[in-house]
């Protein structure tokens, strides 16, 4: 059986390339297909696949413009010779044309956000002119069609938490597994806390890190952040003299951040929550905005931290004086134990299982589709 793996682009290494990297363990002679390449930041893991980059390529420093290229992009990959195609999507993965006797199966981060449910405000976030946003109405309305048609030649979707798969439901009509992302746990710590708070992320407006700067400036608290990205600038301009950005650090040092941390803060939604689950692993506890893969995360049952309900600051600073009267009845060894279910020999079991009941002809969409309309029938 010839494997082919998807995936959106390949310029960094997030939780999307973590889930990629596992991927190429289970499946080594795998060949791998993305739109944009950049060997230089990806691991030694996928740089040692065939990896083959769409032509868009040279221009890949422009990746987040040449969307509207993307479909075609992706359409032009020939998989004529692979019998199995995983794809990874947060972005137009999906989309790649298949054998009809090959078996697709994506593994879905979540629906393109810029498309769906943050669209609104992506769209005044990158074209701020009125003008613009008007000309880019039946550029994106094109986009949202080709994105829900394509869904449709997918066998069958895995989420990375039940919110996802709430939202794969909600946009393109299809039902999925919950298969929750690999995390390598045994690699975390914990060591006893210093006095500083953590985040970890990608700086992007939808991440919603302002609020929790501005507070941290106002309070005096110690936040240590790490990430990079778009918003570094703005959030450097809300921060007061107690805010340590790091910018990208080596594994070392993130999980030395991580044991020394009091606590790590999350203060927008996420679509799963991987930071979420190494602070587990390092027996720290999590104070979170109560929505998406926090939610799922977070253990209800014993002291783990604290979920609040808005994001804003007055709820988040309520959240924290919360959690400073209960820090003390946080075990460790009881957060690294609940982490364990996120681990990498879990994700493999999981997609190994779907991978063979969809290489099966009776597939479990064309049996539950058949079953259905049986059923409609019946009635």
């Amino acid at each position: 059986m010839r494997v082919a793996l998807i995936h959106y682009w390949l310029l960094g290494m997030r939780g999307g390339e973590k889930v990629l990297e596992a991927l190429c363990r289970m499946y080594p002679e795998a060949d791998i297909f993305t739109l944009f390449y950049d060997p230089a930041h990806v691991s030694a893991t996928i740089r040692a696949h065939r990896v083959q980059a769409s032509w868009l390529n040279p221009a890949r420093r422009l990746y987040r413009s040449l969307l509207p290229l993307c479909p075609m992009a992706l359409e032009s990959f020939d998989l004529r010779d692979y019998d199995l195609i995983v794809s990874s999507e947060s972005g137009p993965a999906k989309g790649v044309i298949t054998r009809s006797d090959s078996r697709h199966v994506c593994y879905c981060h979540t629906p393109m956000r810029y498309l769906w449910d943050l669209y609104p405000a992506y769209s005044r976030e990158w074209t701020p002119s009125l003008a613009k946003r008007l000309a880019m109405i039946p550029l994106t309305n094109y986009l949202r069609l080709w994105d829900f048609a394509s869904a449709a030649r997918v066998d069958e979707f895995a989420a990375n938490s039940e919110n996802v798969r709430r939202r794969i439901a909600h946009v393109w009509r299809r039902d999925a597994r919950v298969i929750y992302p690999p995390v390598d746990v045994d690699k975390f710590r914990w060591e006893p806390p210093k006095d500083y708070l953590l985040m970890v992320s990608e700086m992007v407006a939808y991440k919603q890190l302002a609020y929790a700067v501005r507070l941290f400036a106002t309070t005096g608290r110690k936040l240590v952040i790490v990430g990079d990205g778009p918003e570094y600038g703005t959030l450097r301009s809300l921060a007061g003299p107690t805010i340590e950005f790091c910018g990208r650090v080596p594994d070392e040092e993130l999980h030395q951040l991580y044991a020394r941390a009091r606590a790590l803060i999350v203060p927008g939604e996420e679509d799963f929550g991987i930071a979420t689950v190494e602070a587990l692993a390092s027996g720290k506890p999590i104070i979170a905005l109560r929505r998406g893969g926090s939610v799922e995360i977070v253990p209800a049952d014993i002291p783990s931290g604290v979920l609040y309900s808005e994001p804003t600051e007055a709820a988040l600073e309520k959240a924290l004086f919360e959690f400073e009267t209960m820090e003390a009845l946080v075990n460790p060894h009881q957060l690294q134990s609940r982490a364990a279910r996120f681990s990498e020999p879990v994700f493999r079991r999981e997609m190994r299982l779907l991978l063979e009941e969809t290489s099966t002809l009776e597939r479990p969409s064309v049996v539950r589709e058949r079953e259905r309309t049986r059923a409609a029938l019946q009635g």
